[in-house]
């Protein structure tokens, strides 16, 4: 589990420990003061490179394999909808979405890892309404007006 904190908060709270170290403290006494355990300010103590080997490194991200024009392309493409591209409904899936970007970019895509670029892209997962196309919105209301009180109430119907 990650600890708590940025990464300039985590590499200063690391450092705070070798500077403790270095004045005499135990490493006992070093863990006690920063909330971490022994083992953990021996790992720091023992690390290589001592504080240089204790900087934060930023997480390594693969760079997006579709430049600028292309991801505008794209977007393009999703806000045109599904059926514009080919699909036989206009619900866009992160599958249609790999299916588009092979077929127009010639790029793969594994459909669980478009997430990223379409948020980049001010898309976000949303899952459509589940609606019955034979639904009657009035019968609905009237339900809710006068059968749901009668049912809360535990009478039972009148003939």
């Amino acid at each position: 589990m990650r600890p708590q904190g940025s990464a300039a908060q985590l590499e200063s709270r690391r450092m705070k420990a070798l500077d403790l170290i270095r004045q005499g403290w135990r490493v006992k006494d070093v863990a006690e003061a920063l909330g971490v355990s022994a083992s953990t300010v021996s790992i720091w103590k023992n690390t290589p490179g001592g504080k240089r080997g204790l900087k934060a490194k930023p997480a390594y991200q693969k760079p997006c394999r579709l430049d600028d024009s292309q991801k505008k392309q794209l977007k393009k493409l999703l806000l045109d909808g599904a059926i514009a591209a080919g699909f036989s409904t206009d619900l866009w899936t992160t599958r249609r979405v790999a299916a588009v970007v092979k077929d127009k970019f010639d790029v793969d895509y594994n459909p669980d890892h478009l997430g990223r670029i379409l948020h980049d892209l001010g898309f976000s997962c949303q899952k459509p309404t589940r609606k019955a196309k034979e639904q009657d919105p009035q019968a609905i209301v009237e339900w809710r007006e006068k059968q749901w009180p009668r049912i809360k109430k535990g009478q039972k119907t009148g003939g």
